[in-house]
């Protein structure tokens, strides 16, 4: 009897040994993140950013559906009228302020099905670390100049 539960003990050790045994033999999966890119799914949601024309014209014309369209009320919008000798975007109006509050953000794409001109993106950077809270919400200027993250897109 006792002799029983050692050859099945003995079993057991033998099956955990064979699973380490395996793993040692894989590449590891830890990337050195700064020096080395990480690899992401085509439709990961990052970093929002505000896109423009080819021109240089913004494409946000201050609609403020984002705005409408936030769950959590993390965009903030406020549209002024073009002037025809400066203009910013072709439409009418364009967005004077634009603040996104990435401590609010839940980065579900909302704002970005609600923009009629495709004026805002969800990009691909990820490393939204920041020392202070003021750094998280995202003024204009650094929405419309995003810094390239280092990714690579994986197929899905």
């Amino acid at each position: 009897m006792a002799s029983n539960g050692f050859f099945r003990g003995a079993i057991e050790i033998a099956r955990a040994m064979g699973v380490t045994l395996t793993a040692l033999t894989r590449k590891p999966v830890t990337i050195q993140y700064p020096f080395e890119p990480v690899s992401i799914y085509p439709r990961f949601r990052g970093r929002h950013e505000l896109r423009r024309y080819a021109s240089g014209l913004e494409r946000c014309i201050g609609c403020m559906l984002c705005e409408a369209a936030c769950p959590t009320g993390a965009i903030y919008v406020e549209a002024e009228e073009n002037d025809p000798a400066n203009r910013h975007s072709p439409g009418e109006r364009y967005a004077k302020v634009y603040e996104v509050n990435l401590l609010r953000c839940v980065f579900c794409g909302d704002c970005e099905e609600a923009c009629p001109v495709e004026a805002i993106v969800l990009g691909h950077e990820f490393a939204l670390a920041a020392y202070s809270r003021r750094d998280l919400i995202l003024e204009k200027e650094a929405l419309l100049n995003p810094s390239e993250p280092m990714v690579v897109i994986r197929p899905e």
